[in-house]
């Protein structure tokens, strides 16, 4: 199972790159800029949203409370508003070893309980929560595509099919 839970981080990676690859080719404001209507305010703070929530699962699997970790986040997600995309880039590049760390250091399937204070106790393990972080990412980078679409610019493929036909076959996509 460590190697499915390995490529379904692998696959969120690569799926937060490619956005990345994106946003660095469209104009330089377009990441801060408001968007109404929207459900997120900018770009930006969806990918702010996406490192948080991937910031404090890894936080959680690593044995730390819900409630302090999202205390905590209010100070991460000050810090990450004043970056730039690059540098929010280098931010989820370095968030990425501490998972890869994590996964290579820890059995995925070694029940922990999550005391969520919006939804109560849950008993889980690191492969479900990874599996739920790459699905949420998912989501959020699904709102990105539709913001850059309603500012008039394409999106970019990045689906877990493309990943794996560029993994295991070396396809070049064309978009």
């Amino acid at each position: 199972m460590n190697n499915q839970v390995k490529e379904m981080y692998d696959y969120h990676t690569w799926a937060n790159g490619k956005i990345f690859e994106r946003l660095k080719e469209l104009p330089e404001d377009l990441y801060k800029k408001e968007l109404k209507p929207s459900i997120f305010p900018s770009i930006q703070m969806v990918m702010i949203h996406i490192y948080l929530t991937d910031t404090l699962w890894l936080e959680v699997m690593s044995g730390k409370d819900m409630k302090e970790v999202w205390g905590a986040n209010d100070q991460v997600r000050l810090q990450a508003e004043t970056c730039t995309l690059v540098e929010m880039e280098t931010k989820y590049n370095e968030l990425s070893e501490r998972y890869n760390a994590f996964i290579q250091q820890n059995d995925m399937e070694k029940v922990f309980t999550v005391d969520n204070p919006y939804a109560g106790l849950l008993d889980t393990t690191p492969t479900e929560t990874i599996f739920h972080i790459s699905t949420h990412g998912n989501y959020h980078r699904g709102n990105i595509a539709a913001m850059l679409r309603q500012e008039g610019h394409a999106s970019v493929m990045q689906d877990y099919g493309l990943y794996l036909y560029v993994q295991r076959n070396g396809f070049k996509s064309p978009v």
